[in-house]
């Protein structure tokens, strides 16, 4: 009975240590993240501009124009990633 004793109390210390062990990594690595992204904060994409997307529509529509002799138009265009 004794061995049992010995072998729970064993158990519960192995157990709070893992526990312990792992509050440690968790809330090391959170510190880490949030004092990197202090240092070195992610790069913003910038968005294009509409001046941009006008130059392949314009190119797009004389295209589509010349093609069908004036009658076609662009509806909708979409981009395929």
């Amino acid at each position: 009975m004794e061995n049992l004793g010995m072998g729970f109390q064993l158990m519960l210390i192995g157990m709070v240590t893992v526990f312990m062990i792992l509050m440690i990594v968790i809330y090391g690595s959170k510190l880490l993240i949030s004092v990197i992204n202090k240092i070195a904060p992610e790069e913003v994409k910038k968005e294009k501009s509409n001046a941009e997307d006008d130059i392949p529509m314009a190119i797009l529509q004389e295209a589509v124009a010349q093609l069908t002799g004036g009658k076609g138009h662009i509806v909708n265009l979409t981009r395929i990633k």
